[in-house]
């Protein structure tokens, strides 16, 4: 099996509800509107959705192709510290519509968390399922078009004063429950408000939004309100920070963080998981217990990635993790990107333009266009990059 060259990748489309019918069609050069709504592009060996390589004609599942293969393609040292897995799953997300308001596990509760549910002998696939696999899901997300998000706990200060400004009446008791105890205490009164209690505090939250709608943060209550009314997610612009990407910007999310997607396409890179605790803004299943036992309850000021450049042509967008690292690579006519000698795995994916991969040492070369994606081998020889494209790049950080 030649492994010493770049392997065409067939990636999985997620068709959920939330996704465009247009930006993954247009990025793959697929008919667009599609019938169904294209929210996410898989590309990695989770054994949900896993990828296919090219290899001599035939399609083979990646996952089976590191399990036969494991050094060569992830590289000897990402093969002995991550079991044979590729650690990462590298994703792009088109968000027509806003989705639920999560959190997800660390390593520790993920573990915990799966074989409990293991022991209760509730189904992988079974809606009520909170926990997919054993890994924790850390992930950055880069804009490629202008990207909405919520991220973070604000200050409480500027919670408390959210809250009189919109619902003084309904939620006097838990306004002062933040006062008094802080944010988890708070926190949970608001996702366990029930009945008569929870439908003033909408109306009330609902009506003042109307009068106040020219600040962003009413704005977007009651464009979310639209898409989940009366949904208790609602609330969730006057608790968490706002923020806005412009292409190239990127966050990251750490293990814990309470957060939601509202508007966007971008690149995302994660630990490989589908670990998921819903809390709002979702038709699907929402453990509010288990949401705060995992839930950091604390104010996280707007922060965005500063990317690194790593010559003319490249950054990196730094991340306190060892499962993955993000690269952007920009092309133009006249220029050239040169790999590192040494490597682990890596998956690229164009996203504009056209791109010819070159293999000094084998005389080979690839050509590639918008929407073509490639698994790198680690056993590849040193590879050279030219042409006029803007391209993602993950891999593991040696």
């Amino acid at each position: 099996m030649d492994l010493k060259r770049p392997l065409r990748l067939k990636n999985k489309i997620q068709e959920y509800n939330w996704g465009s019918k247009t930006a993954i069609p247009s990025i793959l050069g697929l008919p667009a509107p599609s019938k169904n709504p294209m929210a996410e592009l898989w590309m990695g060996a989770h054994p949900k959705a896993p990828s296919e390589v090219e290899i001599d004609g035939r399609w083979v599942r990646l996952d089976k192709l590191i399990s036969d293969e494991p050094e060569a393609v992830l590289g000897k040292k990402v093969a002995s510290k991550f079991c044979n897995q590729l650690p990462f799953l590298f994703k792009i997300i088109a968000a027509e519509k806003p989705l639920s308001i999560q959190a997800h596990p660390n390593k520790e509760q993920a573990i915990n968390g799966f074989e409990r549910e293991n022991r209760l002998g509730i189904p992988l696939d079974a809606l009520e399922r909170n926990y997919k696999d054993k890994n924790h899901k850390p992930e950055i997300l880069c804009a490629i078009t202008r990207f909405e998000a919520l991220k973070g706990f604000r200050n409480i200060e500027e919670i408390v004063y959210l809250l009189k400004s919109s619902v003084p009446n309904s939620l006097r008791e838990e306004i002062e429950i933040l006062e008094r105890d802080g944010l988890k205490p708070f926190f949970s009164a608001i996702m366990n408000l029930k009945g008569k209690k929870k439908e003033e505090a909408i109306s009330e939250l609902l009506l003042n939004s109307q009068k106040l709608k020219n600040d962003p943060i009413f704005s977007l209550v009651l464009r979310l309100n639209k898409h989940f009314p009366k949904d208790i997610g609602i609330f969730s612009p006057l608790i968490l920070n706002i923020y806005v990407l412009e292409p190239g910007e990127a966050i990251f999310l750490p293990a814990g963080e309470l957060h939601a997607y509202i508007k966007g396409v971008g690149v995302e890179l994660m630990a490989n998981s589908d670990n998921v605790l819903r809390g709002g803004l979702t038709h699907k299943h929402v453990d509010v217990k288990e949401l705060l036992n995992i839930v950091r309850f604390e104010s996280s000021p707007i922060q965005k990635i500063k990317p690194i450049a790593s010559g003319k042509i490249e950054v990196i967008y730094p991340a306190p993790v060892e499962e993955f690292a993000l690269h952007k690579i920009s092309l133009r006519e006249g220029t050239s990107f040169s790999s590192a000698e040494d490597r682990a795995v890596e998956i690229m994916i164009v996203l504009e333009g056209n791109v010819k991969i070159d293999i000094p040492e084998t005389e080979r070369h690839m050509k590639l266009k918008r929407g073509n994606s490639v698994l790198i081998p680690s056993i590849m020889p040193k590879y050279l990059l030219s042409g006029n494209a803007t391209i993602y790049k993950a891999t593991v950080p040696l």
